[in-house]
């Protein structure tokens, strides 16, 4: 009899998944300090992710993997017996990540399905988680592929920065930019809209800022069971706080996370963001 397919699932490491999940594979984006470049987590920095984001007279900068490592990903997973890939990645518009994954798929020895997740952090993790789950459960790659799929298109993310500084350095600010100008008159709302960071609401205090966090959560939520994820960067407690309080309104939450994002986000970011990311949820 000819063996069931196994397909393994690729992502990149803005994804947030924490301690690795299994059937899935990272490729790491690479972290700039000082010329230095360092793989994403940068367990081998000098600097964390919040200190870097702290430090603008550290110059820190971060970078696509290349065609060639998503090809050698790729290769070796086809090695091990993996019979297709679904290759997952951070927004088109905030990275050329996608596009190293597609050059590398076209020439990999299995057939890769490249995606767009069209977000960032957990908006790009939980298609990945979906994937993973379909994979595990013996799905072929067709069914993989729809699986990550549909869940990047219910996924919602919404975000508050302490400041543009760091968004506006990076060039990820998309169609924010208008903001610049009244930047310090202002608590911006973000959200991600056909995978650029757009403007949701101006508000004029952080403390408003969050309470309004919280209340698009629970709008987004509806009756619905959903799975939810408070991401921050070094604001741990207040990200805390605003998990505590989803948990107590949102009756039919299924599943809530409080994640600390990577050097890679970190650096767009800047300390004090805080974060949610909301998807139906499956069993």
């Amino acid at each position: 009899m000819p063996s069931l397919p196994r397909i393994a699932v690729v992502t990149d490491s803005t994804a947030c998944l924490a301690g690795g999940v299994d059937g899935v594979t990272v490729v790491p984006i690479t972290m700039i300090v000082s010329g230095t470049p360092y793989d994403d987590p940068t367990s081998t920095s000098p600097l964390g992710s919040a200190s870097i984001s702290t430090s603008p007279s550290v110059p820190a900068s971060t970078s696509r993997p290349s065609p060639a490592r998503f090809a050698a990903c790729y290769a070796a997973l086809a090695d091990s017996g993996v019979t297709g890939i679904v290759s997952i990645h951070l927004s088109a518009e905030m990275s050329g990540t996608v596009d190293s994954a597609r050059a590398a798929a076209r020439d990999a020895p299995i057939p890769v399905e490249v995606i767009d997740s069209r977000s960032i952090g957990m908006g790009l993790g939980y298609p990945v988680l979906a994937a993973a789950r379909a994979a595990a459960a013996g799905a072929p790659l067709e069914t993989v592929t729809s699986a990550a799929r549909r869940c990047a298109m219910s996924t919602r993310t919404y975000f508050y920065v302490d400041t543009l500084d760091n968004l506006r350095r990076s060039g990820r600010i998309g169609a924010a930019a208008r903001l610049l100008g009244s930047a310090l008159m202002i608590k911006p709302l973000l959200h991600i809209v056909d995978g650029q960071i757009s403007l949701l609401e101006k508000v004029r205090t952080a403390t408003r800022a969050i309470a309004r966090l919280e209340d698009l959560a629970v709008q987004a939520a509806g009756d619905e069971p959903v799975d939810l994820a408070v991401q921050h960067l070094a604001a741990r407690p207040r990200a805390e706080a605003l998990a505590e309080r989803l948990r107590k309104r949102l009756p039919a939450l299924a599943d809530l996370q409080v994640v600390e994002v990577g050097p890679v986000i970190g650096v767009h970011v800047g300390p004090g963001m805080l974060g949610l990311t909301i998807t139906p949820h499956t069993s």
